[in-house]
């Protein structure tokens, strides 16, 4: 990096540092697990606590795993009824930052600081191939919904589209000015959305890689963007403490939502895309209506930053991470 992009860099994942490795000699527990069935909203149905801090976090496909990724650089599988260890792989050399599931269940990719990102066998942890093309930590990572292609962000503006099982480079995207903290594919295949530290989100053509729409509504730093299941909306993080919600289209913008004190680090949508999910600095998840932006429920189970939110199939659990992982009951 340029030494000004480095400094700007260490100021914004700062306190993440701090918090991240003050809780990282923790002791390895899984809290006990409990029934799915008759919970209320918010109700706790396991938690565990890694040897290292948890970053990242993804829900199966088919709900029955959650795929974590370590501060040390550790991928792992855990059954998200019981919390039961599937497998655990060191597999990079430096914190695992995001981890995505392949439509079909199959492998895992992983994305990290240590400038590549791992493709794994879901069922038995086995490195399929890894993706070296960045130049600088790999910040975010997305399949496409056919499988086939791979779509990873980096600290080095750019993001880059390979093929994800022979990891050949199909094209790189330029667009962006600053660090590429978010890539997300849109569920029709059709688009790919990034979030940047340039407080924009660029929207393109996933096939040719042609620029299609920029959003300019964040006033300081991109770190979200999650696309409705339908395709129509984008919900966009940032560290201005705001969730905006836009026409994927258009870039109208149809809704802010401002429940965070502090800034919003993740955001997905629910499966059926009546209810957006937010996790903040703040040590908050807070689930909103995604129409109207009334708040329907906050979770203060964690003690530091929520870095991951995903919601299980059925939309009725959710799995944050704040150092630990916690699931809990969404609906």
């Amino acid at each position: 990096m340029q030494p000004l992009r480095a400094l700007q860099w260490l100021l914004a994942i700062g306190c993440f540092v701090l918090l991240l490795t003050a809780c990282s000699f923790a002791h390895h527990t899984v809290g006990p697990a409990r029934p799915v069935t008759s919970l209320r909203l918010g109700t706790r149905s396991w938690s565990y606590r890694a040897p290292f801090s948890l970053i990242a976090a993804a829900w199966s496909p088919d709900g029955k795993y959650l795929a974590l990724g370590e501060d040390d650089g550790t991928v792992q599988v855990r059954d998200a009824v019981t919390g039961g260890i599937d497998f655990r792989v060191h597999g990079h050399m430096n914190r695992v930052w995001a981890i995505a599931w392949s439509p079909d269940g199959k492998r895992l990719a992983s994305a990290s600081w240590d400038r590549t990102v791992q493709v794994w066998d879901a069922a038995t942890g086995g490195r399929l191939l890894t993706y070296g093309g960045h130049t600088d930590l790999v910040l975010a990572v997305a399949w496409s919904p056919d499988g086939k292609r791979i779509a990873s962000s980096s600290s080095d503006n750019t993001v880059q589209v390979w093929d994800a099982i022979s990891g050949k480079l199909v094209y790189t995207y330029r667009g962006n000015s600053d660090t590429v903290s978010a890539v997300a594919w849109s569920p029709d295949g059709k688009r790919i959305a990034s979030g940047c530290f340039d407080h924009t989100v660029q929207v393109w053509d996933a096939t040719t890689g042609q620029h299609t729409l920029t959003y300019r509504g964040q006033s300081s730093y991109v770190w979200a963007v999650a696309w409705s299941p339908d395709s129509k909306r984008i919900a966009s993080g940032s560290t201005d403490g705001t969730v905006q919600v836009w026409d994927a289209a258009t870039g109208k913008q149809v809704l802010t939502y401002r429940g965070h004190t502090n800034g919003v680090q993740v955001v997905a949508w629910s499966p059926d895309g009546q209810r957006i999910a937010s996790g903040s600095w703040d040590a908050t998840v807070q689930i909103w209506d995604a129409t109207s932006g009334r708040p329907v429920f906050t979770y203060r189970g964690h003690a530091n930053i929520v870095t991951a939110v995903t919601w299980s199939q059925d939309g009725k659990r959710i799995a944050s991470v704040g150092d630990d992982v916690q699931i809990w009951q969404a609906s």
